[in-house]
C-alpha cells in the first residue's frame, strides 16, 4: 500500500488557512481539520470531568457541554494553564488525526492536516512538508472583526499563545502571501505543489 502524502497546514491567525484547506480539496487533497477534531475531543465525557476538575463547573454550557469562550478566557490569559488543558487535549487530538490519515483514500493525491498548532503540539513529524499561510496584519484584523469580532488587542494574546510567525516560518517548507483573491491564491498552491512534485 503507497503511504500517502502529508502536508501540513499551518499560518497566521486570519491568514486564510479555511480558504487554503478549500482549495487544496479542490487539487486533491483530504483534509483533517484539527479545530474540528478540538470539538469533537471536548464533547468526550472523560475529558470534559478532566477539564472540570481542574477548573470547576464554571466552564460548562447550559447544556453541560465546555463552553469555548469561557474555557478559553481562563487559558488564553496564562500560559501555565493553556498548558495544562494541551496535556489533555492535544493526544485525544493527535489520535484522532492520524486515524483520519490512515483511513483516506488511497486515490487522494495527498492529505491536509490542517492545525494551527502543528509545531507546538509537535505533530510535524506526521507530515512530509509544511506550508505557511501569511496576509498583511490589517488584512487579518479585517477578516477577524468581521468573522469573530475580534480587535488588535485579541488577536494579540492569541498570537501570544502560540510560536511567533518568525518562527513557524522557519520550519515551514513553503510561505504563500494571501493577499489577493482566491484565484491568486489557488495558482501560488498549485505552483508550490508543482515544485514538490506532488
Amino acid at each position: 500500500m503507497t503511504r500517502l502524502r502529508v502536508l501540513g497546514l499551518i499560518g497566521a491567525i486570519g491568514a486564510g488557512k479555511t480558504t487554503t484547506s478549500k482549495l487544496l480539496a479542490q487539487l486533491g487533497g483530504v483534509v483533517i481539520d484539527c479545530d474540528r477534531l478540538g470539538h469533537e475531543v471536548l464533547l468526550q465525557p472523560d475529558v470534559i470531568a478532566q477539564l472540570t476538575t481542574i477548573w470547576g463547573g464554571d466552564i460548562l454550557a447550559a447544556d453541560g457541554s465546555i463552553s469555548r469562550r469561557e474555557l478559553g478566557r481562563r487559558v488564553f490569559a496564562d500560559s501555565a494553564e493553556r498548558q495544562k488543558l494541551e496535556a489533555i487535549v492535544f493526544p485525544h487530538i493527535r489520535t484522532l488525526a492520524l486515524k483520519g490519515i490512515a483511513a483516506s483514500p488511497a486515490t487522494a493525491r495527498f492529505v491536509v492536516l490542517d492545525a494551527a498548532v502543528l509545531l507546538e503540539a509537535g505533530w510535524a513529524t506526521s507530515c512530509e512538508k509544511v506550508l505557511y499561510i501569511d496576509a498583511p496584519v490589517q488584512l487579518r484584523l479585517a477578516r477577524l472583526a468581521r468573522r469573530s469580532g475580534w480587535d488588535a488587542a485579541e488577536l494579540a494574546a492569541r498570537e501570544a499563545a502560540q510560536w511567533s510567525a518568525e518562527r513557524k516560518k522557519s520550519h515551514a517548507d513553503a510561505v504563500l502571501v494571501n493577499d489577493g483573491g482566491e484565484m491568486e491564491l489557488a495558482s501560488q498552491l498549485e505552483h508550490v505543489l508543482m515544485s514538490w512534485n506532488w
